[in-house]
């Protein structure tokens, strides 16, 4: 099942696609305000049983779409996941064994359909289609075989980047990753149960309608069951957190010559069997 969170007039709501219109869940379990709360209370199930039983309330053409989970307590992010990506090299010049991980704000973060803002300081603005992993159950030191478990769904990412901001340091991208409003995520989570197997999953980013990424998770570095594990080892993953599983080659900064984002550009990134998450680039003004 799909889920997702919106605006419906001037209020935010989370609710459950069924038929391609949606069951308003924060009416029907006022108990549990946001998607992550569902989470936080281990509630999908029931979510789920309440959206095929009820009425839908809204077209999704009607909705003004949020990020599905709009209030995650951390969003971890994988970098250099897919074989063709250039690979991060050790102090030592051999290729890390283990992945890199920075993190996101969730103002970073806008839903799809909404504005992704191009600031004033940057001309790098990048793309990169990512899949993210939605926490269902939280844990320390989860071993790989009980991961799955621990993953309530997937949902898609435009990690956008300011690449020159991304030099600033030596060892740290963190400052162009951040921009408020330079990505997106959506448009809704796909329960685990429904998603291709985690294996088979491909992704293709696109440009104005431009191929720019495809990419399949046959061949990555780290399975999304080691970064479970992983991840866990060193930090308590909690319900509601997102993990984005790296990006393949074919981002803006990749092309020959580099192609950034520039306002007016519409960027769609895709998963088979999982959705597509469309939005459009439009400059930010220093007074915002």
């Amino acid at each position: 099942m799909r889920f997702l969170s919106f605006t419906a007039g001037r209020e935010e709501h989370y609710g459950a696609v069924v038929d391609d219109r949606v069951v308003d869940l924060a009416e029907r379990m006022p108990e549990y305000p946001t998607l992550r709360h569902v989470l936080d209370a281990g509630a999908l199930v029931r979510a789920m049983d309440v959206a095929v039983s009820a009425s839908p309330d809204f077209d999704l053409r009607e909705l003004d779409y949020l990020p599905p989970v709009t209030n995650p307590r951390k969003i971890i992010c994988i970098g250099v996941n897919y074989p063709d990506r250039k690979p991060r090299l050790t102090r030592e010049g051999e290729r890390s064994t283990y992945p890199s991980v920075f993190m996101r704000t969730r103002e970073s973060l806008v839903g799809h359909g909404q504005a992704i803002l191009k600031p004033p300081e940057t001309e790098q603005l990048d793309y990169a289609g990512e899949i993210v992993l939605v926490v269902g159950k939280g844990g320390r030191r989860i071993p790989e075989e009980k991961a799955p478990e621990h993953i309530a769904g997937l949902t898609i990412m435009n990690e956008g980047s300011a690449r020159d901001w991304m030099r600033h340091g030596d060892f740290n991208v963190t400052q162009g990753k951040n921009f408020e409003s330079s990505g997106a995520l959506g448009p809704w989570m796909m329960t685990r149960e429904e998603c291709p197997p985690f294996d088979e999953l491909e992704l293709e980013t696109r440009v104005n309608g431009e191929l720019r990424q495809s990419g399949s998770t046959s061949g990555l570095r780290f399975r999304f069951t080691y970064l479970v594990t992983y991840l866990s080892t060193f930090m308590r993953l909690t319900p509601g957190d997102l993990i984005a599983t790296g990006t393949p080659r074919g981002t803006g900064d990749e092309q020959e010559p580099p192609a950034y984002l520039q306002p007016g550009d519409d960027v769609e990134v895709s998963v088979r069997g999982v959705g597509t998450l469309r939005n459009r680039v439009e400059a930010e003004t220093a007074a915002d």
